[in-house]
Formats: C-alpha cells, sequence, structure tokens
C-alpha cells in the first residue's frame, strides 16, 4: 500500500511510519514540527519529509490511505484535500486495529503503570525460547515508550498476538474517542482510575466513565483483570457482571541491601508441594509489584509458563524515563521519571523513598501537561508529594502562554500542594543552579516530567557520571 501520514513527527506516528516501512509499503508523511528523536529516525529511514508544513498538493488518489495524527488540526489542508478526494483516514488506533482484526489483542490501560506493564510483558515475550512451546508465541505491539532491546515503539507483522498499550487520550482531530475504545481486547488490564486529561474530560465522572466504555467495547469471552484496591475501579468493574473479571493485588517482596525479592510460587512437580521462591529485581517499588502481578497475568493467559516469567523478568530494566538512573556517586542517585499526574508522582516518590530510607531524597516535578497547569486541577496534587524531604514544583509561563492557559502562581502551587519544604522555580537556569549548587552527600534526586524541564541539561545533574 502507499501510505501517508499526517503529523507522522508524533511519538507513536513516527514508530507507525518506520513499522510500515519495514513493511515495504510506501510512506510518505508531513508535519510542521519534528524534533528528535523522530527526526533523525525518519531521516535515517529516507522517511523525513523534505520541507516543514502541510502540502495538499502531495495528496493525490494513489494514496490508498491517510493515518492522521493528534498533532494535526481538523482544519489541516492535506486532511481537507484527502477528504475531497474520497481517500480512507484513519486514527493510528483505528488503522492498528484494521491491523490486528485476526489476532489475540492485548489492552493495557488505566491513569499509571501501563507503559511499565506492557513493557514487562514485552520485554518476557521477546526472551521466550520458542522450542520450549507448541503454539506460536510471536507478538506485534505498540507501546508508550522506548525499551531495552526493542529498536521501535510499534512492530506491525503476520504474528497471531498485539499487545497494546491503551492510552484513554482523543485519537484523531476528527475522532474524539480515547484511542483504547478502538482495540476490542480479548484480554485487559485496568491498572487503577486517577483523573487525567482536564482538557477533554472537564470532571472525574466524564474521565472515569470512559473505562466504563472500554469495558463494553471487549470481545465475548473476553478476560479482564484490575487492580483490586481501587475502590472506583472496583465499582466500575462491578456494573459489568457478565464480562469474566478478575482482580490482582501485588506481589508480596522483601528489600535486602537495595534489592527487592519478590516471593513467587513456582509450580510444583508430582512429588513436591508448590515452592516459594526468592526472585531479585531491578526494578523497585509498590507500584511495580503491582504492575508485575498485572504482567504475570496476562502472560500466563497467553501460555507462558511460570518458570519461564520469573526467570526472564529478572534482567527487566525499566522502559525509558521510568525511574531512568541519570546520575550516581556513592552515596547519592538522580533519577528521571515520566511521572506528572497527581497519582504518578506519589507513587514513585513513595518508591524511591522507600528502596534508599537511610538518604534524604528531593522530589523536583515539572507541570507540563494540560491538565497539570490548570488552576482548577491543582488541588489533585495535595499530598502527592509528602514523602519527599525537601518539594520542588517547576513550571514555566511561557508553557502556559503556549498552551493558552490562564496563569498560575507560585502561591497557588504553594497551597495547592501543600508540603512544608516546598520551593518554586519558573526559570531553567535557576533551577539547573540550584541542584548543582547542593551538596549530594547522602540525598537522591528524583526528577519527574512529561517534558524537559524547559531543556535543562541532565547529565551530571548531581556530578557523577551516567
Amino acid at each position: 500500500m502507499r501510505v501517508h501520514l499526517i503529523a507522522i513527527g508524533g511519538s507513536a506516528m513516527h514508530n507507525l511510519a518506520l513499522a510500515l516501512y519495514y513493511n515495504h509499503h510506501t510512506v510518505t508523511g508531513s508535519d510542521d514540527e519534528i524534533y528528535n528523536p523522530a527526526r533523525d529516525r525518519l531521516a535515517a529511514a529516507g522517511l523525513l519529509p523534505e520541507a516543514d508544513g502541510w502540502f495538499p498538493d502531495k495528496i493525490t488518489t494513489d494514496i490508498d490511505l491517510i493515518i492522521l495524527g493528534m498533532h494535526a488540526r481538523k482544519d489541516n489542508p492535506e486532511l481537507i484535500k484527502a477528504q475531497e478526494l474520497g481517500i480512507p483516514v484513519y486514527s493510528y488506533p483505528a488503522y492498528l486495529y484494521e491491523h490486528s482484526k485476526n489476532k489475540t489483542r492485548v489492552v493495557i490501560a488505566g491513569s499509571h503503570g501501563k507503559t511499565t506493564t506492557t513493557s514487562m510483558i514485552l520485554h518476557v515475550l521477546k526472551q521466550l525460547n520458542p522450542e520450549n512451546y507448541d503454539q506460536d508465541m510471536r507478538f506485534d505491539y505498540l507501546v508508550g515508550a522506548q525499551i531495552e532491546g526493542f529498536d521501535r515503539m510499534v512492530q506491525l507483522s503476520d504474528a497471531p498476538i498485539i499487545v497494546i498499550e491503551g492510552d484513554e487520550y482523543l485519537s484523531s482531530p476528527i475522532d474524539r474517542r480515547p484511542k483504547f475504545l478502538h482495540y476490542k481486547p480479548h484480554l485487559a488490564v485496568i491498572t487503577g482510575i486517577a483523573w487525567d486529561h482536564i482538557n477533554v474530560f472537564p470532571t472525574f465522572e466524564e474521565y472515569a466513565r470512559q473505562f466504563n466504555l472500554l469495558i463494553e467495547t471487549m470481545e465475548p469471552a473476553a478476560q479482564l483483570f484490575y487492580y483490586a484496591h481501587d475502590p472506583e475501579l472496583q465499582k466500575r468493574v462491578n456494573a459489568y457482571p457478565a464480562v469474566s473479571s478478575a482482580s490482582y493485588e501485588a506481589f508480596k517482596a522483601r528489600l535486602d541491601a537495595g534489592v527487592t525479592y519478590l516471593f513467587a510460587e513456582l509450580p510444583a512437580n508430582a512429588s513436591n508441594p508448590p515452592a516459594t521462591s526468592e526472585i531479585p529485581l531491578r526494578v523497585f517499588g509498590q507500584h511495580n509489584l503491582e504492575n508485575l502481578r498485572a504482567a504475570y497475568l496476562i502472560c500466563k493467559e497467553l501460555g507462558v509458563k511460570d518458570t519461564d516469567f520469573f526467570e526472564l523478568i529478572q534482567s527487566f530494566d525499566g522502559a525509558a524515563k521510568r525511574l531512568q538512573t541519570l546520575d550516581e556517586l556513592k552515596d547519592s542517585i538522580a533519577f528521571l521519571d515520566f511521572a506528572h499526574a497527581p497519582s504518578k508522582v506519589k507513587a514513585t516518590i513513595k518508591a524511591v523513598k522507600a528502596q534508599y530510607a537511610d538518604r534524604q531524597l528531593i522530589g523536583a516535578v515539572e507541570l507540563h501537561t494540560f491538565s497539570s497547569l490548570n488552576k482548577a486541577f491543582l488541588s489533585e496534587y495535595k499530598g502527592a508529594m509528602d514523602a519527599a524531604d525537601e518539594a520542588i514544583v517547576f513550571y514555566s509561563e511561557h508553557t502556559l502562554k503556549m498552551k493558552k492557559l490562564p496563569m498560575i502562581t507560585p502561591d497557588d502551587i504553594q497551597a495547592a500542594f501543600d508540603h512544608p519544604n516546598l520551593k518554586v522555580i519558573q526559570e531553567t537556569e535557576e533551577l539547573s543552579e540550584y541542584l548543582r549548587s547542593k551538596d549530594w552527600l547522602h540525598q537522591n534526586l528524583l526528577l519527574m516530567s512529561s517534558g524537559t524541564f524547559g531543556g535543562m541539561e541532565l547529565q551530571g545533574i548531581i556530578g557523577g557520571k551516567s
């Protein structure tokens, strides 16, 4: 096919473009701004548009289909031209469903943990020895972060399984449904519900209702796993007694000398009872023990043997920007995490503080999303940084202006977060100087954002080596 991607530079979109290209389709695209790593990756494959911008003259009847990214607008001139010519237009989740109609579709959804849970599943499936399995365990995937051992965030093939990170954000400018409503899963996980995307879902109820709709789209005889200790999620799952569902909770574990050991009940042989083994992990935190349980349940449903799962998960290091180590000294570590929503900030801070209980923790969060920069949403952060010994909130007036949001003040942030040792910083240079000037002896730094802290240089942030 010949496929044209409008807004090809997006995180998922450029990965989809590469997947289509490596599947021997003819791929073109356009965007008004493309940044790295997308720019270099598209250029290496010969897919980088010759110029930034929109060029409706390039939309011709020999294009088989258009894939429309969320970055474009509904009055995009290329989109209008495609509609005039009657060329089929898909959002990328709609296209992904078309590709996967005949596959077993696994969807990992929830307000937090879905990238990590999806990554755990993919890590295990990739490492399996096919000689140990009678069934075909090959898989396609879409995940929202770069994973070690995977060249791209999207893989398309003739594999019988597809594992999809199910995002609740909108599909495209002309398809206002959450992405995960396209996928019609056979197996699904919902990790929890915590209000987000206030610019799209202005009330918690409207946001949470999208997960009801997800349950309603599941295939007949589908299996749903959901986190047991989320009362809002429990209530919504219970509203669908005809859906096969099971709750889960975190694996039990112990912490010893900075290493988390998971307690795993391994299958018994004919003569011995089940044996509990301790599995050393490279990831840590209660939230990751919850994510691991969800990943285990999905892998088990797909036919992965318990012994394989627990052996292979030991080498899982996490997805990019998920508690990624930036810098390390003898008695200090700097982490970078994608956490930005209140529930993610709270879980990540608690995890790092618990893992290094003998060290002070400085947590710095960037308010970067529409929700986090909305004054009406700020109160959701109350208590989110309580486990940090020192809290820093960074935001810029430039970002507020770019998103066309009303101004918020440092006093607004102080009142909302209600942390006794909170510093509000609005300039990137000030934040960098403050962090680099500190004595990091017996202190850890946790940077949390879906952005870049205004382009702040992160290497050597606490004076160590990356």
